[in-house]
């Protein structure tokens, strides 16, 4: 109990930072034998960016298979992003998350992903991703690649950075 009033005490403090808050939509495809349904998964984000570090909860689809029975493919995930190096409109991220899928056997699921994020405008980034889905359960564990894009909202203006700075060179 008490660990878990610590961590949200942490998140509280670290949401009331100056920071700019954003909406994310997530179409992907995955890798894994079907057809293209079988294969398209997406994602809703809501989450915090502070700098160059970013903080999101999502909930998403991992196919859009139908099922018999229960659906297994609802799944919910907490994901930090990590701006890594920045070069004009373009920024290299890095995002690795974990979340549960419920009703399903393989139900803990973790992810590193990578992106090349465009600064449309100060309200709009698109992001072009690739990366990894791990699945694992009590008696299996599973992994799929995937590719997708990304259209983010922000609700304010955001001024995001690199990790790396890049200084430019007076004398060309």
């Amino acid at each position: 109990m008490k660990n878990t009033l610590s961590i949200l005490f942490l998140l509280a403090i670290g949401f009331s930072a100056p920071a700019q808050t954003y909406l994310q939509l997530e179409p992907a495809l995955t890798n894994s034998p079907g057809t293209i349904s079988s294969k398209a998964n997406v994602c809703l984000e809501l989450g915090r960016q502070w700098e160059v570090f970013s903080l999101g909860a999502d909930i998403g689809k991992t196919t859009f298979e139908k099922t018999v029975g229960r659906d297994t493919s609802l799944y919910l995930e907490i994901r930090p992003n990590l701006n890594i190096f920045q070069e004009g409109k373009f920024t290299n991220t890095l995002t690795p998350g974990i979340g549960f899928i419920f009703n399903a056997k393989e139900n803990f699921m973790t992810e590193l992903t990578n992106g090349i994020e465009y600064s449309y405008s100060p309200l709009i980034h698109i992001n072009v991703f690739f990366g990894q889905y791990f699945y694992s359960g009590l008696y299996s564990a599973s992994n799929t690649t995937f590719y997708g894009i990304s259209v983010m909202k922000y609700f304010k203006p955001s001024k995001t950075k690199g990790l790396i700075k890049i200084k430019e060179n007076p004398n060309p």
